[in-house]
């Protein structure tokens, strides 16, 4: 490896499958079940390698869609990850915790390997905000010594909806719903709305130093969902790093001067009057900004894009 690393990332947050068994309203990366993209068990060990060169990575989440679609992809990665001494995290929605057995059944491979279990769910989710499935995941996990917990996202409509957001890794508790990927399209009609102009900083992601990306299965490095600092397929991790130059980048340096607004305003972007949130005017604005990179604002799967 070469270079000063601009990125010292300590943790990487593998999408395993833009695939999900759900189609949730809220959801960043557009999850269903007639998504695509899936990785490979190369893929996997590929991360995994440039993840231990990095040497900064102490945390791999396999998350989605629902990683458990892909149960023996899986669990050979969080085998192999824990092989190569990161801690593991894994988010669910818990779909196949259908009773205390099968859910005992399918977490015992894992007791010893996983060192959080993250179960999403909620109203978007299921027909009640903490579910049987996360009720049952949760107690298995309990009995095979699995730290897990439950991450509830609620819509602004609903009764504490206008909660705190997360940061950095993931944090069970209540989380309002985020306005981008399915959500700038779904949820957002008869919602509050602000002057676009007041959406000058990105409340949600450390931009400049982020201690956190997501990978997907076709190699996108994720400093938030859609914009890509580049492909690990292509140029490996460390030299992502080493070269990251938020000011530079064409999404990022524009959303540190200025937030989603300075978006609009650089690009000059036809724009409504009003959004819901941040999210909601930097995901238009990125829709509206992808013919002209296509490269960073990737893949398809990210945009609602079959």
């Amino acid at each position: 490896m070469s270079g000063k690393l601009k990125l010292e990332l300590t943790g990487l947050h593998l999408l395993l499958t833009y695939e999900c068994n759900l189609e949730c309203d809220h959801c960043f990366v557009w999850g269903s079940p007639r998504q695509s993209g899936t990785m490979t068990f190369q893929a996997i060990k590929t991360i995994l390698k440039q993840a231990r060169e990095l040497g900064t990575v102490e945390w791999i989440y396999f998350e989605g869609g629902e990683p458990f679609l892909y149960y023996p992809l899986l669990l050979r990665g969080v085998e192999e990850a824990a092989r190569l001494g990161f801690k593991v995290g894994i988010v669910t929605n818990g779909y196949w915790a259908i009773t205390p057995e099968d859910a005992l059944l399918w977490l015992e491979p894992l007791a010893g390997k996983v060192a959080d279990l993250s179960v999403s769910s909620d109203l978007f989710h299921w027909d009640e905000r903490i579910s049987q499935q996360a009720r049952n995941a949760c107690a298995a996990a309990e009995e095979l010594g699995i730290p897990a917990g439950v991450i509830v996202t609620i819509g602004l409509d609903e009764p504490g909806g206008g909660g705190e957001l997360p940061k950095g890794q993931l944090t069970v508790g209540e989380w309002k719903v985020m306005h981008r990927g399915r959500a700038a399209e779904k949820l957002t009609q008869g919602l509050p709305r602000r002057s676009w102009i007041e959406f000058d900083e990105c409340p949600y992601e450390d931009l400049r130093r982020p201690e956190r990306v997501h990978v997907d299965p076709l190699g996108h490095v994720h400093i938030c969902q859609g914009i890509s600092l580049g492909n690990l397929f292509k140029a490996d991790l460390a030299e992502i790093c080493a070269s990251y130059d938020p000011e530079r980048h064409p999404i990022v340096g524009p959303l540190l001067e200025g937030g989603p607004a300075e978006l609009v305003r650089r690009y000059k972007l036809e724009h409504e009057d009003s959004y819901v949130d941040a999210c909601h005017l930097c995901y238009t604005a990125r829709v509206r900004l992808r013919r002209r990179f296509p490269d960073i604002l990737a893949p398809d799967q990210m945009y609602g894009i079959k």
